[in-house]
């Protein structure tokens, strides 16, 4: 009796506690992130401002006025409250941020069919936070972007995830019964999720892969330049923001950063271009633009002006070349850096 008792104990599906009524992006998302991880997977779903309903959950999101790990409890409306992310972020956390903050790696690892200990992990863990996360946190906690004394020059778009989710609750003059605002909620929460999983699997299927470029071409900078201020990757890829993160890490600044990345078009074989660092992966400044007596010049007028074969093009603005070999590349870029 007392076996079959333990058995029906343990095999007993937890319970997920979030508030009934008007749903936000961030009880819908760490819902859904908290039913994606082993512990919680087979969970149900329990809606209610009830304290005795609430207190026989396994976990309670944005209700009940409580933060606590070590109780399951993650709530963030109490006074007080002042949780972020970690040290170097000033965003109160949500409810969608706390759960991030306390299961995203293995979230993570589970999406992505890998073990906590990857050391990518982390590195998508702290990525994903800074451009999907936080913003959400923002968002449910009433900050803005901006500094208030701006005036926006146009409305944001309602399209972004916490929108969309809104939408997902009863106009003011619908009226629907509980049941039907929890499936609303339910549709929600799947639809916040596939975002953020879509975006997890980005970085692990693109993001990540054009990071390793980098790092490797940072590793065989001196092979390409006595200087070690141009790289050379294998393919295009998006590099400018793993760039300036790389070299803050490895402390490459001032006279030690990087000046120009070498490019093929299509494979080592065809045409090759050469692009200036910017001074910002958003902006147009660049460290060193390429020598002004090369812009607006093409083919063999620009090679007799370079002294370099193969010339296609430098851009008018100097930011942007192109050689028709590896070589007439590096030679543009070792010319470039020594004038």
């Amino acid at each position: 009796m007392l076996s079959r008792l333990f058995l029906h104990y343990r095999t007993m599906p937890k319970i997920i506690g979030t508030h009934s009524g008007h749903f936000h992006c961030d009880e819908a998302l760490a819902v859904w992130m908290l039913k994606q991880i082993p512990q919680f997977k087979d969970a149900s779903l329990v809606r209610s401002r009830d304290p005795a309903k609430l207190a026989e959950c396994d976990v309670v999101v944005d209700v009940g006025g409580v933060y606590d790990p070590e109780q399951n409890k993650y709530d963030h409306h109490q006074r007080g409250f002042l949780e972020t992310f970690d040290a170097d972020h000033k965003t109160k956390l949500s409810s969608a941020g706390l759960v991030y903050k306390h299961f995203g790696r293995e979230l993570i690892a589970t999406i992505l069919g890998s073990s906590e200990d990857d050391a990518q992990i982390q590195t998508v863990f702290e990525k994903t936070y800074n451009d999907f996360v936080e913003s959400l946190d923002a968002n449910d906690n009433g900050i803005s972007a901006y500094p208030s004394n701006l005036t926006p020059l146009f409305k944001e778009s309602p399209t972004s995830l916490p929108s969309r989710v809104a939408k997902k609750n009863p106009a003011w003059n619908e009226k629907l019964s509980d049941p039907e605002i929890d499936a609303r909620f339910v549709a929600a929460s799947d639809m916040a999720g596939e975002e953020l999983k879509d975006y997890i699997m980005s970085l692990a299927n693109a993001w990540l892969p054009a990071r390793k470029l980098v790092v490797d071409a940072l590793e065989r900078r001196f092979e390409i330049h006595h200087s070690g201020r141009m790289i050379a990757l294998e393919q295009s890829c998006p590099w400018k923001e793993h760039l300036m993160e790389l070299e803050k890490e490895r402390g490459l600044i001032d006279d030690k950063s990087i000046l120009y990345i070498l490019y093929p078009e299509n494979g080592p074989e065809g045409n090759w271009r050469i692009q200036c660092v910017p001074t910002r992966p958003e902006g147009f400044e660049n460290r060193k633009s390429l020598p002004e007596p090369w812009r607006g010049f093409r083919d063999n007028e620009l090679d007799k002006i370079a002294n370099v074969d193969g010339c296609i093009f430098v851009h008018a603005a100097g930011f942007i070349g192109g050689n028709r070999s590896y070589q007439g590349a590096l030679d543009m870029a070792r010319l470039a850096v020594e004038m």
